[in-house]
């Protein structure tokens, strides 16, 4: 039997574990300040103050029991582990990382997918992130995309879950996850249902472009999990077809990307319907001052978890190719290299308008190459049908804007190509970032114009931190300097800047 008791055991178990936490024990919540409803030395919002939450029924949020293993572990070895995987940590109390699955004591039901889905060890973010999450503490988690993160807070959900009342009639959801895109919702729902299934906790995903009508339904049944972007969730709130009374584990997945798309008003009217003392996660792949600001007002007293560096970097297992040339070269230069590269992987190509990712396409198939499109104007049934083709290699070839950039996760992306240089690092990283997955390799090529050359300085710190080269053209437009004339092709080049792998020469 794990040390997380399970609603299939008794389902009037989580009224003995009350007294431990939530109200009334030792709050996960309560801290010096939480009396005054001050800030918590900065690193948070206010603490919910008593009057807030009169009237609320305790839950419960704290399952984290230390396996005698990690309580073993001393603070120069866990001072090592974190350094060999690169974790860095802020806080109060932080728990120490575990180093197997074993070490969580996930219930026998969560287990057995961990050993079905023949994952080896915890990634960075699982390892130190899990027992963060079970503790029932907010958590901030900043990890490259590929990371493990939806793992990292869909499998203490599921534990969440587990231990709180069965839904009522007319009660909304238990664990709300908010996401950028379709695609990511998907995504995350397709685990929550792997991962969930077993203890028969029901999800469903909500999200625009498609009909009501299945969602609605879905909702009005009941369902533990709702994963939703925050448009079409505020619609179904409106409509009281859902509601956020009984949310007390509230997830912001890629909150750097939801803010770039102007979500924040969005984010704001939701968060405000759910109960003070939830828990909160907040995840995300990069950490300006935007997401940082709203972090501090929803989350309280959070623990901390950074993989890697907080600074702008790229995956180092990916190849990165710059080549400076003109608008009008693009074409050509997409066509030689594709013929360079083509070996039926799997090839993601960015464009920054739907226009153009059409236009592309278009002339791509009448040059026979194997081409398909996504894009936001497309319905739901023709994104998903694209994504079907090419995750299965009948259309190695998909054009894409920026809705695919973040939450695609595809296996075997070979490479990635930015037809167009997007409108900041952030995104660069994150295009590229569809490829190199998971501990693969990758390689992506950037065609970039003289109209990309304020981007210059800021995209050669990105290749030099990720140990590439970077071409005497693009250091030169770094310093400032006047773009070079347009060069020939790829073929014409000398073979200095490949970067190794495939040469793009």
């Amino acid at each position: 039997m794990s040390r997380y008791d399970s609603r299939s055991a008794d389902p009037g178990s989580y009224r003995d574990r009350r007294s431990d936490s939530g109200f009334g024990g030792s709050s996960n919540y309560r801290s010096s300040s939480s009396s005054t409803g001050r800030r918590d030395n900065n690193d948070g919002a206010e603490s919910p103050r008593k009057s807030d939450l009169d009237g609320l029924t305790p839950f419960e949020k704290n399952f984290y029991v230390e396996s005698p293993s990690v309580a073993a572990m001393s603070e120069s070895e866990v001072e090592e582990y974190r350094r060999r995987r690169e974790i860095t940590v802020e806080g109060r109390d932080v728990p120490k990382p575990v180093k197997s699955f074993q070490d969580v004591g996930f219930p026998d039901y969560v287990m057995q997918e961990i050993e079905r889905a023949g994952f080896s060890e915890p990634t960075p973010i699982q390892a130190q992130g899990w027992p963060m999450a079970l503790k029932g503490r907010d958590l901030i988690g900043i990890a490259e995309t590929g990371s493990g993160k939806t793992l990292a807070y869909l499998l203490p959900a599921i534990v969440h879950v587990n231990a709180q009342p069965f839904l009522a009639p007319g009660d909304g959801p238990i664990v709300l996850v908010l996401a950028p895109t379709r695609e990511l919702a998907v995504q995350i729902q397709q685990e929550a249902t792997k991962f969930g299934a077993s203890s028969r906790i029901k999800n469903t995903c909500i999200y625009g472009g498609v009909p009501k009508g299945p969602q609605v339904r879905d909702l009005q049944k009941g369902v533990e999990i709702v994963i939703a972007t925050p448009g079409r969730l505020i619609d179904m709130l409106e409509s009281h077809h859902t509601n956020l009374r009984r949310v007390t584990y509230l997830v912001l997945d890629e909150a750097d990307r939801m803010l770039d798309m102007g979500f924040d008003p969005q984010i704001r009217k939701i968060v405000s319907q759910i109960r003070p003392d939830r828990q909160t996660l907040y995840w995300s792949a990069t950490w300006p001052k935007e997401v940082e600001q709203l972090a501090r007002q929803f989350l309280f007293n959070p623990y901390k978890v950074v993989i890697g560096s907080a600074d702008l970097k790229a995956n180092h297992a990916i190849r990165q190719h710059v080549d400076i040339i003109s608008e009008s070269q693009k074409y050509n230069k997409l066509v030689k290299l594709l013929e360079d590269i083509m070996d039926g992987s799997r090839i993601l190509i960015f464009m920054d308008t739907k226009k153009g990712c059409d236009q592309i396409t278009r002339q791509l198939r009448m040059d026979g190459w194997p081409a398909l499109s996504i894009h936001g104007d497309k319905s739901q049934a023709e994104r998903d049908w694209v994504l079907s083709e090419f995750k299965a290699g009948k259309s190695p070839i998909m054009t894409a804007t920026d809705v695919a950039a973040r939450g695609l996760d595809v296996k075997d992306v070979m490479y990635v190509i930015n037809y167009d240089f997007p409108g900041s690092l952030e995104d660069y990283v994150h295009r590229i970032g569809r490829t190199g997955r998971a501990g693969a390799k990758g390689t992506a090529y950037t065609f970039f114009t003289a109209a990309n050359a304020r981007y210059a300085k800021d995209l050669i710190n990105i290749l030099q931190e990720a140990g590439q080269k970077v071409s005497p053209e693009l250091a030169s437009m770094g310093r400032g300097a006047p773009p070079p004339p347009a060069l020939g092709s790829f073929r014409d080049r000398g073979k200095g800047y490949s970067g190794g792998g495939r040469s793009w020469s």
